[in-house]
């Protein structure tokens, strides 16, 4: 189980060129609405964090799946935040994580913003903490406003097109090796 500074997410981090027109950190700040398609072998309360770049700003939005192995459709609304400064450049304009875990350092309330930087919301199912669970997510969409719309599927060619602005390529002197994706893991204590 995970204790004190243990978290354990799916994150993806969207550029704040993307990000921009949101208007988060001002009074004209707009509602985006999260639609996903969930499912788990463990039921109970989950969440989604929304964060800043600087980490100091985050929203714990809650969903619970209710029947386990069996795909369930979300739709989260999340207002705006009109404080805190969210980046509008290049840099990460918005961090969405799926929480599967976190200790105690990282839990507040749900569906609030707050100047801290946690993942979960008080409740949340530790997921991560059951042997052989499963997690699948598919899906997703981020748009501006309260209505989630049908997925945005798009060409092959067009997804690749779009993806090359993030590729990274690695080498190192004499391997004949190239990574192709990056993870991490971190160890607090």
């Amino acid at each position: 189980s995970p204790t004190g500074a243990d978290y354990y997410i799916i994150q993806q981090t969207i550029e704040g060129f993307n990000t921009s027109d949101l208007q988060w950190g001002t009074a004209s700040a707009r509602t985006v609405t999260l639609s996903f398609w969930v499912k788990s072998s463990l039921s109970g309360l989950y969440t989604v964090a929304f964060r800043n770049s600087a980490n100091n700003r985050s929203y714990r939005a809650t969903y619970t799946i209710t029947s386990v192995n069996t795909w369930e459709k979300k739709i989260i609304t999340i207002p705006g935040d009109t404080t805190g400064t969210w980046l509008s450049d290049n840099g990460a304009g918005l961090r969405i994580g799926f929480t599967l875990g976190a200790g105690s350092d990282f839990i507040d309330t749900g569906n609030v913003w707050s100047g801290v930087e946690d993942f979960a919301a008080t409740g949340q199912t530790q997921w991560i903490a059951t042997n052989g669970a499963t997690f699948y997510l598919t899906g997703i969409q981020l748009e501006s406003g309260t209505v989630a719309s049908a997925f945005e599927r798009r060409l092959y060619g067009q997804e690749l097109s779009l993806c090359h602005r993030y590729y990274r390529r690695y080498n190192s002197t004499g391997t004949t090796y190239t990574a192709f994706g990056v993870g991490h893991y971190r160890d607090w204590e």
